[in-house]
């Protein structure tokens, strides 16, 4: 904490009568204090609310409707959609470059979802600080100082958070009468665009959410249409596929354990991505801050381990004073 102190951020964390909340905040001054929020709910603390993407876990729901708040324009549409009310924060285009209350803020692409974004910027001393959200790509971050990052994939120790996706397997099981279970943002789009890239030009049939996102987030993605519709394709969320006719063959695209056929498709880096992105990153710092649970903690020991300095949002213990 002591390095983090001397590049002149401090990483803050809220606390509820249940405990510690999951939401990470950053301070650090550039001419004046600013408190920027990373994946968090609306608070009286930040002065702007940095959204990465439009998964429910990171908190872009509760927060879209904040003037504070800060999205990419597909992660806002997003938001739109799966939410039912307008996200009334800026948008942008991901690439572009914000000044933010005189704060110039970068913008770049993650992989993660349609217009998932990292943002980066510097405070008065020089630090450059990169918050990324989930990432699948990591290609296109920045070197920074300090890294806020995630950990989903992020234990050394699990054979499953090492892997590579199986785009053969997801080819072979290209046919007539078939069904692929994936959610409803950020997998099915990716589904359909690796239909569409391995030559299947076919009608692919749809649950109406998974439908709507896709249409307004994608172009040029060939016949589309709803559930409703007879397809010898379908692409539908998981819990989903039991209610489809039994003559089809149903596959999962999940990285993770699952009770139908499974193929590994994921939407982040597997542990040996993270550890590249943190290499290629280069930072003094590395901030674990998602997901959740014990992933955090057991890659930040890793990292320490391996000459890195890291920290897990466990281990950040201040709090916000009002």
């Amino acid at each position: 904490m002591k390095k983090l102190i001397d590049l002149g951020v401090l990483p803050i964390r809220r606390r509820s009568s249940k405990g510690y909340t999951p939401h990470l905040l950053i301070l650090f001054r550039s001419e004046k204090r600013h408190v920027f929020g990373i994946d968090t709910t609306p608070n009286e603390d930040s002065h702007r609310l940095l959204i990465t993407h439009a998964h429910s876990d990171h908190y872009g729901r509760s927060a879209m409707a904040s003037k504070k708040s800060v999205a990419s324009e597909k992660t806002a549409k997003a938001l739109e959609i799966l939410c039912g009310r307008r996200f009334v924060g800026t948008t942008f285009k991901v690439g572009d470059n914000l000044d933010m209350d005189g704060v110039r803020i970068r913008t770049h692409p993650t992989g993660h979802t349609i217009g998932s974004t990292a943002f980066s910027w510097e405070n008065e001393v020089g630090t450059t600080i990169l918050a990324t959200g989930d990432v699948k790509d990591s290609s296109h971050l920045p070197r920074c100082d300090v890294l806020v990052t995630e950990a989903t994939y992020g234990d050394p120790y699990d054979p499953q958070c090492r892997f590579k996706d199986d785009i053969g397997a997801f080819k072979d099981a290209i046919r007539e009468n078939v069904a692929f279970g994936a959610y409803s943002f950020g997998k099915a789009q990716r589904a359909v665009k690796l239909l569409r890239m391995l030559g299947y030009g076919e009608e692919i049939v749809m649950d109406s959410k998974s439908l709507e996102l896709t249409r307004e987030l994608m172009e040029h993605m060939g016949p589309l249409a709803d559930l409703g519709e007879n397809g010898k394709m379908r692409i539908v969320p998981p819990r989903y596929l039991n209610r489809l006719p039994d003559h089809l063959d149903k596959f999962v695209l999940t990285g993770r354990s699952c009770s139908h056929q499974r193929i590994q498709i994921s939407d982040h880096l597997d542990f040996d991505g993270l550890m590249e992105m943190v290499h290629d990153c280069n930072p003094e710092v590395t901030i674990l801050y998602h997901p959740p649970g014990g992933r955090p903690t057991k890659l930040a020991q890793y990292l320490n381990e391996k000459g890195f300095t890291a920290i897990p949002i466990d281990a950040i213990t201040n709090v916000m004073i009002h």
